[in-house]
């Protein structure tokens, strides 16, 4: 299986472990993320038109440092499996925001590319009491931001027909709720805990695997066996089993 991320680093941290998770359970599965921090929907759009090789290419969650560019990646790698898309996180609960450029880098995708699926990866929100989250984007707490880009992702899956959306907006609520430090800096994902479990997440999405089975993943951040319990059973309330 093969999976191109159009997105950010919190696509970066999404599949920081995904190749792995897969190659413990048996699976061939390789994951490139196309890398710009905090990159919108509005600059993979400029990206397209002006074949810049802008990106810095990730490759089964390390970098490889080679700038490509997006034309590049889907041309050379036309048997794409999967290609996700997402929105930049500080706009991603408008979808005002979205549009028109999410519809034009997908047609530009299916046109490339159009035996892959396209998947939208819904991201997540920040941290109670960040400064991100209260000062600049005048939240009060996590869940409000989280419903307002649950429900702007929601629309941008229904307007472009996409064919699966990962919901790690979805599990943090879930982790957060369960008392999981699920953050590193109030916004991107724990290096533990936070990535693993969008790591089982996306695996679980793709393959249409279960996780149980899944242990001894070498992650960044040591966690105990407690915990690693408790981002199972978050995941698997996520997937509905």
């Amino acid at each position: 299986m093969r999976v191109l991320c159009i997105g950010n680093s919190f696509s970066q941290d999404a599949t920081r472990y995904l190749h792995q998770i897969a190659r413990k359970a048996g699976v061939s599965l390789n994951v490139s993320n196309l890398y710009i921090g905090g990159c919108s929907l509005s600059r993979h759009f400029k990206n397209m038109h002006t074949k810049a090789p802008a990106y810095d290419l990730q490759f089964n969650g390390f970098s490889t440092g080679l700038p490509v560019s997006l034309e590049q990646m889907l041309l050379q790698n036309a048997d794409w499996d999967y290609i996700t898309v997402q929105q930049a996180s500080p706009v991603s609960v408008d979808y005002k925001t979205y549009q028109p450029y999410l519809d034009e880098l997908v047609a530009y995708i299916r046109a490339l590319c159009p035996k892959a699926k396209i998947v939208v990866h819904e991201t997540w929100a920040y941290e109670d009491e960040s400064v991100k989250l209260t000062e600049q984007m005048g939240y009060t707490k996590r869940g409000e931001m989280y419903a307002d880009l649950h429900r702007a992702y929601t629309l941008a899956a229904e307007d472009i027909k996409a064919d699966l959306v990962i919901p790690s907006g979805t599990l943090m609520e879930e982790l957060a709720a369960a008392g999981i430090a699920l953050h590193r800096d109030t916004f991107h994902a724990s290096l533990g805990a936070g990535r693993l479990a969008l790591g089982f997440l996306w695996y679980a999405k793709l393959t249409g695997n279960g996780i149980d089975d899944i242990d001894g993943i070498d992650l960044d951040a040591p966690e105990t066996a407690e915990t690693l319990a408790t981002v199972k059973a978050c995941v698997n309330r996520v997937l509905g089993v």
